[in-house]
């Protein structure tokens, strides 16, 4: 039977080779054979599956093996480690990438596919292959599982920020795309990792119809436990969400998300006020040094609205006052939640709960105007 395969996507630094160590550590502790799949050119993805040793990159072993005219091996470039608590054996791929401005990333990508198709990926005895594949790069391609249903299904990560989920509704775009010349990969759900209790995420989510798969809080001892190489499922409450995930996945419990995603007025409605002022056009003369021509301002805006960031500051005053305090140190003022916490003398969990609080009302009461 071919290994089930699954793309995970996320704008960079979010949490995806995160999200991904942990899931495969998952599947492994329920006995399954996985291969987690690096294709980022940064090759970090396996670091922490690895307990902090770095792969050899397909790209760096196909450029000395073609240097001396040699065949790649599965050897040269597949690794596995044994866990003693863990039933099966975990595997590991980095595709790698060209040095910065040396070359095309998405072309290392489709070249590093190239190589394991060749060393026969889809046909080994393997349960299960994770791609931990970065999102933010419209390169096509970082899109190769989709463009030719390499992945059976595809899952997005996102936090509550509205970068990281237009990251995730361009994904979204692009696997609808190429459902529709004939692609059959298919899309899952969303993750939100470090939620903060504010619902952005899950208000894009109910907007665009795409199924929300788990929510992982902000976690400092998770955090601890990536940062020395450890899984993270090692805690209780961390471990039981992802083989609640894990065991849906493998169940096929979770019905795939048929939608294309949100086009860009609808998404930024999301997080507010859309302005309909046409932008100011610049004048050839004064980019050609003639200032006598003043450009003319542009005409005011006549939805009869006041400015997001207005409507934000007067909606602040509504927030008890402790919340008031917490939410503008922490982002007006630019403090840690650490810091924030020791000038009001309370801990940081109840800061955090606070700020998740203030996020709240706030985005209720702004999508209420």
């Amino acid at each position: 039977m071919n290994p089930r395969t699954i793309a995970i996507y996320g704008k960079g630094g979010i949490g995806k080779s995160f999200t991904t160590t942990n899931l495969s550590a998952t599947f492994s502790l329920m006995g399954k054979k996985v291969l987690q799949l690096g294709c980022d050119p940064k090759h970090d993805s396996t670091t922490s599956l690895f307990g902090g040793v770095s792969l050899p990159t397909v790209t760096e072993v196909f450029a000395e093996k073609n240097a001396h005219n040699e065949e790649i091996r599965i050897p040269d470039i597949v690794f596995r480690r044994t866990v003693p608590d863990f039933p099966q054996p975990m595997y590991g791929v980095e595709l790698g990438g060209p040095q910065v401005g040396r070359g095309c990333g998405g072309r290392g990508i489709i070249s590093g596919f190239d190589v394991l198709e060749n060393l026969g990926l889809f046909s080994w005895n393997i349960d299960i292959i994770l791609m931990d594949f970065l999102g933010d790069v419209v390169c096509g391609g970082f899109a190769t599982p989709l463009a030719r249903s390499l992945s059976e299904e595809v899952i997005l990560l996102t936090t509550n920020d509205r970068q990281s989920i237009f990251t995730a509704n361009n994904i979204c775009q692009a696997n609808n795309y190429f459902q529709s010349v004939g692609g059959e990969s298919k899309l899952l759900g969303i993750i939100i990792n470090r939620d903060d209790g504010s619902g952005i995420a899950e208000n894009y989510a109910e907007a665009a119809g795409i199924n929300v798969l788990m929510k992982l809080p902000y976690n400092p001892e998770a955090r601890d436990k990536d940062d020395s190489f450890d899984f993270a499922v090692r805690i209780p409450e961390i471990g039981e969400q992802f083989r609640k995930l894990a065991s849906d996945i493998l169940e096929r419990k979770i019905t795939p998300c048929k939608t294309a995603g949100l086009d860009f007025r609808t998404f930024v409605k999301l997080f507010g006020d859309v302005s309909h002022t046409r932008p100011l056009p610049a004048t050839e003369d004064e980019l050609r040094g003639n200032r006598q021509q003043q450009p003319v301002e542009p005409a005011a805006d006549t939805t009869g609205g006041t400015s997001e960031y207005a409507q934000l500051l007067s909606l602040i005053d509504r927030l008890d006052e402790t919340e008031q305090d917490i939410y503008r140190l922490i982002e007006r003022d630019k403090k840690t939640l650490s810091e924030a916490a020791d000038l009001k003398g309370i801990s940081e969990p109840e800061a955090r709960k606070l700020l998740a609080s203030a996020r709240t009302k706030l985005r209720k009461m702004f999508f209420s105007l």
